[in-house]
């Protein structure tokens, strides 16, 4: 595994958890809104090699106590479970970030997960502009975690144009009957398309209102606003 780079101390990423962050390079979508586009269209050395990142993490072990492993999208790499068993074997407790589209990867990474986070990035029909040809592994994915024995959330950053009223009926659908669904705000920081860097952010009461629509879906609703 090579990543494309290390946060060593996050409060947030990790639910009650003190976590370091690892980033993969490269992803199969183009989100026009993605704060990590540098490492997801053109990643450039120096990576950062597995020896040194667990050496890393090692160092940190008198201050966190857990690893998420984000990107790009971590589940392109057929490396990735083998990297998290390392992890589960140095006694860190492990989160994966995906966007869902590799289910047989992200199975293979589940027994070495305690924690697992899907973007559900907009409805279904929205997904052709995230360069998404076909939404069948994704689908898969949330089965997947549904079924499974790995606590897990959904999430979905409230991108304005990308998520609006009509679509919160359609993303329950998909979702219908999971643990967990959180609602995060958009920041228009530096995005992959500089348009979305004036975008302005929904008010919190529109995402509340979200919500609301999405509790009849979901047993439970999270918003990070």
């Amino acid at each position: 595994m090579k990543f494309s780079g290390v946060q060593k101390t996050s409060l947030i990423d990790f639910p009650d958890r003190i976590a370091s962050v690892l980033f993969t390079p490269g992803c199969n979508l183009r989100c026009p809104f993605c704060h990590n586009w540098r490492i997801v269209i053109d990643p450039k050395p120096p990576f950062l090699q597995e020896e040194a990142a667990l050496k890393i993490l090692e160092s940190r072990k008198k201050y966190v106590d857990a690893v998420v492993v984000t990107g790009g999208e971590p589940t392109m790499h057929r490396e990735v479970p083998k990297f998290l068993r390392k992890l589960k074997e140095k006694g860190f407790a492990v989160k994966l970030d995906t966007n869902g589209f590799y289910p047989h990867v992200l199975e293979e990474c589940l027994p070495y997960v305690d924690y697992a986070a899907l973007d559900v990035k907009t409805s279904l029909d929205k997904y052709t502009r995230l360069g998404a040809k076909d939404t069948g592994e994704f689908l898969r994915t949330i089965e997947i975690l549904k079924t499974g024995k790995v606590e897990y959330e959904f999430r979905t950053t409230v991108v304005p144009g990308f998520v609006e009223t009509e679509d919160i009926p359609e993303m329950g659908k998909v979702v219908k009957g999971a643990k967990t669904f959180a609602f995060q705000q958009f920041i228009p920081e530096d995005t992959l398309d500089k348009s979305f860097k004036t975008l302005k952010p929904y008010p919190p009461e529109v995402i509340t209102g979200f919500a609301e629509a999405m509790k009849k879906y979901v047993d439970k609703i999270i918003l990070r606003v």
